[in-house]
């Protein structure tokens, strides 16, 4: 049911992008799945290095396993998403296609453009990024102020100084100890009596 629409999604994209085809060729007939934990697709790069869904029978030459929280931190571009991602398989393979799939933007004006003429399509892309800035502004600051409440009134997240000044107190204390290992054998080796040859 999924499958053709994942195809026509992909090829779309692909045809956006057509800098992919050629980094995608020297993969040719290699066949990658990629896991969502809900849903998994098999694409297998064609000669012409497009992707295309993968026969019911191929196996995977790798794996890409995208956990669903990954979607929302792919999308805001959190650098720390990347490392959320796990490649089974043929690493290299996993690892360039991965590099490519994150690289391709989808140009939501110019489909847009084919259905509602060039300015409305425009107008409407700026003011879903107008929109899109808004939130993203407003979730930052409920984010400051739920630290901050939590920091202030509810205790329950340690603020920055106060972790600095424990970490310093567990570095003096790791000093400390050590000085007085250090007098305890020199105590010990002093109170043991020299052995008689």
């Amino acid at each position: 049911m999924f499958k053709p629409l994942i195809q026509f999604v992909l090829q779309h994209l692909m045809q956006q992008n057509s800098w992919t085809a050629p980094l995608l060729q020297p993969y040719a007939y290699k066949t990658l799945r990629i896991d969502f934990k809900v849903a998994q697709v098999m694409l297998t790069i064609l000669n012409s290095g497009e992707l295309a869904i993968a026969a019911d029978s191929a196996t995977a030459d790798a794996t890409i396993h995208l956990p669903p929280s990954l979607a929302m931190r792919l999308l805001r571009q959190d650098p720390l998403a990347y490392s959320l991602i796990k490649i089974e398989g043929d690493a290299t393979l996993g690892m360039e296609v991965g590099k490519i799939l994150s690289a391709i933007r989808w140009d939501v004006e110019d489909d847009l453009s084919k259905i509602v003429g060039d300015i409305a399509a425009y107008q409407v892309v700026q003011l879903g990024q107008e929109k899109l800035q808004h939130w993203h502004g407003q979730a930052k600051n409920l984010g400051e102020m739920l630290v901050e409440y939590w920091q202030e009134e509810r205790p329950i997240i340690a603020k920055k100084i106060h972790i600095e000044q424990f970490n310093r107190s567990v570095d003096r204390l790791r000093e400390d100890t050590d000085r007085l290992e250090q007098r305890v054998e020199k105590l010990l080796a002093a109170a043991t009596p020299p052995e008689s040859q």
